[in-house]
């Protein structure tokens, strides 16, 4: 354990990135039926962003405009599938294969309690949150072995996972805000952006969280990629999800 620490503080050092964590837990989706023609993002697996560049110009406290800016926060949940001194890779449930950055202000949790680097090891279940540049992901919290509760109905079942050449699927579920327009609204960082991670993967697991929105009522799109549905999941104020497409 010692040896990967200092490899790690070595070669990723300088990197901080001061994301606070969020409690876990799994998150119903509201039912809800109806289809739309999607506003989907890309759903390959290399594309680190797909929404349009417009957006609301700017922002403060970590906020930015919605555009194809750059990495910002989000996160995956997945299997770890091998370890390395600089960070480890994983698998969701929905086949994607995300790399994982480790940096010295990566902090780790086993369940509910502190933990250290040692404590992620291959085929342990893993929620990551960071900084998302495509399938790249680095870390400001590893928790190993997350929380599962809540209701059985929200599950893997309900992504469908990316396939090369496969039509993007048109669907709605629950709540989209009525207001909503692809593109529209503030990035997000720190607390509200992991919350809103969280909640977004917990009722729907498998895809890869490559950025969060503040929406103009207060309310949150949860943008995803490398899969083939859904694109943006929809978490109200309280980080309960309400809806997806």
């Amino acid at each position: 354990m010692f040896s990967r620490k200092f490899s790690r503080s070595i070669a990723v050092g300088a990197v901080a990135i001061a994301v606070a964590g969020g409690s876990y837990g799994i998150v119903s989706a509201t039912s809800g039926s109806g289809s739309t023609a999607s506003s989907s993002s890309s759903a390959a697996p290399s594309s680190s962003s797909a929404a349009p560049s417009s957006g609301s110009a700017g922002g403060s406290g970590g906020e930015a405009s919605n555009a194809r800016s750059g990495p910002a926060a989000g996160g995956a949940v997945g299997t770890v599938d091998s370890v390395s001194s600089s960070g480890f890779t994983l698998t969701t449930s929905a086949g994607q294969k995300v790399t994982i950055d480790e940096a010295s202000s990566t902090t780790y949790e086993k369940g509910t309690s502190p933990a250290s680097v040692s404590a992620v090891t291959k085929g342990e279940p893993v929620l990551v949150l960071g900084t998302t540049n495509s399938t790249t992901i680095t870390a400001t919290q590893v928790i190993v072995q997350p929380a599962s509760s809540g209701s059985s109905t929200t599950s893997a079942a309900k992504v469908i996972p990316f396939q090369e050449g496969a039509p993007t699927t048109s669907k709605q579920v629950g709540q989209i805000p009525a207001s909503y327009s692809q593109g529209s609204g503030t990035i997000v960082s720190g607390t509200a952006a992991n919350k809103a991670t969280e909640a977004a993967l917990a009722a729907y697991p498998g895809g890869i969280v490559d950025r969060v929105v503040k929406l103009s009522n207060s309310e949150y799109e949860v943008h995803y990629i490398g899969v083939n549905w859904p694109h943006h999941v929809f978490v109200n104020q309280d980080f309960k999800v309400v809806g997806a497409e």
